[in-house]
């Protein structure tokens, strides 16, 4: 993707281009994270930092297992275990 130009307005704001927020598929309201690396300022959706934190997951676990099925078979044990109101 080539470079665009935006001018950073009063208060800091900063226009993002149209093919820039589709590119990245947002819109208006949309949440947004930023960071600043290597002098340069990196914008990223946050569908693509849920895709990233799966991958990180993913990687972490060997992608062999399923933390959401390891998470609901404590809940359901946990839940088993309790007696009920007292």
């Amino acid at each position: 993707m080539n470079a665009h130009i935006s001018r950073l307005a009063a208060g800091g704001r900063l226009v993002v281009p149209a093919t820039l927020r589709e590119a990245l598929g947002v819109k208006p309201g949309d949440q947004l994270f930023m960071k600043v690396a290597d002098g340069m300022l990196q914008v990223w959706s946050q569908q693509q930092a849920i895709i990233r934190a799966q991958a990180r997951l993913r990687d972490l676990t060997g992608g062999k297992r399923s933390l959401v099925d390891e998470l609901l078979a404590e809940r359901r044990a946990e839940a088993a275990g309790e007696d009920g109101p007292a």
